[in-house]
C-alpha cells in the first residue's frame, strides 16, 4: 500500500522507514510530496502542532486520495515561555532557514545562564485515511501519535547530521552531545518524532496486511 508523507523532507522519510524496518512492517510503500502530483498546499496557520499537522494530511487525502501522514514538530525553550513552538520552522522569518533560526535563539539565550536553558521538542503524527480505506479496513479514519524529547540548548552548534534546531539540542540521554552528533539509529531510539510515530505502529501494521 502506498501512503503519502506529507513532506519534501528526506530525512524524515527515511526517519519513518527506519521505523517500519525496525517494526518489521513490510507492505508500506512510503512516498513522498515529491513523488506525486504537485498541489496547492494550505498554509499552516493551525494554533497548535495538532492543527498543522491535519491541514497537511487532509491536503494529501483530497488531493491524492493516499493514506497520509504528516508531522508538525517544534522546540519549546523555558526561558522564552515555550517559544517557538509551531513558529519554529520561521523563528528567523523565512521558513525552513536553518541556520537564520539557530542563529536568532542563541542570540535570545545568550546571557542565560546554564541552569535556565531546557527546553523540549515536540512531534505531533497524524495518519488521515480516506473514508473508503477505513471503511474497507474496519479502521479509524484518524490516528495521532504525539512526541516530547526533554533537553537543554547549547551555546554554540556542534555536529554535522540531523536538521533543524538538532545541533543547538542536548538530549538528557545524552548530556553534551548534541542531536546532530548522533547516529540516526540513536536519535531514532530517543527522538520525540520517534515517540510520535512509534504510536502510529499498530494502525500502519493493520494498514499492512490490507495487502496480503
Amino acid at each position: 500500500m502506498r501512503v503519502l508523507v506529507a513532506s519534501r523532507n528526506a530525512k524524515k522519510l527515511k526517519e519513518l522507514n527506519r521505523v517500519l524496518e525496525a517494526e518489521g512492517i513490510t507492505g508500506i510503500e512510503l512516498v513522498t510530496l515529491s513523488d506525486v502530483e504537485e498541489y496547492a498546499e494550505t498554509p499552516e496557520t493551525g494554533r497548535d502542532f495538532v492543527d498543522n499537522a491535519r491541514i497537511k494530511t487532509s491536503d494529501g487525502v483530497r488531493h491524492t486520495g493516499l493514506v497520509t501522514i504528516a508531522d508538525d514538530s517544534g522546540i519549546a525553550v523555558d526561558e522564552l515561555r515555550g517559544m517557538p513552538g509551531v513558529l519554529s520552522a520561521r523563528w528567523a522569518g523565512q521558513h525552513g532557514n536553518d541556520a537564520a533560526n539557530n542563529a536568532l535563539l542563541l542570540a535570545q539565550l545568550s546571557d542565560t545562564p546554564d541552569e535556565r536553558r531546557g527546553a523540549h521538542y515536540v512531534s505531533v503524527c497524524v495518519m488521515q485515511l480516506p473514508e473508503d480505506v477505513a471503511s474497507s479496513a474496519g479502521m479509524d479514519t484518524e490516528y495521532v501519535g504525539e512526541g516530547h524529547w526533554r533537553g537543554t540548548i547549547l551555546r554554540e552548534e556542534r555536529g554535522e547530521g540531523g536538521f533543524g534546531y538538532d545541533p543547538l539540542f542536548s538530549p538528557v540521554e545524552e548530556s553534551g552531545t548534541s542531536v546532530a552528533e548522533l547516529s540516526p539509529e540513536r536519535k531514532d531510539e530517543l527522538s520525540h518524532r520517534g515517540k510520535a510515530l512509534a504510536q502510529l505502529v499498530p494502525a500502519l501494521r493493520q494498514l499492512s496486511r490490507l495487502e496480503h
